[in-house]
């Protein structure tokens, strides 16, 4: 049976800061010129990015958003929630998995600019996912969220907000 700190091992993870473990896979060579990207980068960007992604149960992907598309590929492990805020105040759950009769999907698109986090469904002892961005992930693009702040946009939510915040 697969274990998390099974695939630590074989796949180098490395601590993530906003929760987990991860592994950059994939880095596209070519890149796209500042100039022919929207102003929100400020400078080139890869084609795309890929990574592995692992969160245990207990852990979680605190609040963050980055400035490209993110699409979330499930792989093993147990089902994943991600929390996306939308910039209407709506709050998407989306249940990353492989039971699709229960609803869950084997992938999911956050889209730039929202707020999301991630963590293994109650009944996951961990879930390995990847995430492939395109433009490709800088963290010059990636905000963690301040809980505070994050509540006075988005007070409704202040529950999830606080349970899946670091700071």
């Amino acid at each position: 049976m697969l274990q998390p700190q099974q695939l630590i091992q074989q796949y180098a993870l490395l601590p993530h800061p906003e929760g987990g473990w991860y592994k950059e896979t994939y880095k596209s060579k070519e890149l796209i010129e500042a100039t022919a990207l929207p102003i929100r980068f400020g400078g080139d960007r890869a084609f795309s990015t890929a990574i592995y992604f692992l969160l245990e149960h207990g852990n979680f992907s605190a609040f963050h958003k980055i400035k490209s598309d993110e699409c979330w590929h499930f792989y093993a492990g147990g089902p994943l929630k991600v929390y996306i805020l939308q910039a209407n105040g709506i709050l998407d759950i989306i249940t990353l998995g492989n039971s699709i009769s229960d609803g869950q999907l084997f992938q999911y698109v956050v889209p730039a600019n929202c707020w999301f986090a991630s963590q293994p469904a109650p009944e996951s002892s961990f879930s390995f996912v990847g995430c492939t961005v395109s433009p490709g992930f800088d963290f010059a693009d990636f905000e963690l969220a301040n809980p505070a702040n994050l509540i006075s946009l988005y007070p409704q939510h202040a529950g999830i907000i606080k349970q899946l915040t670091r700071q």
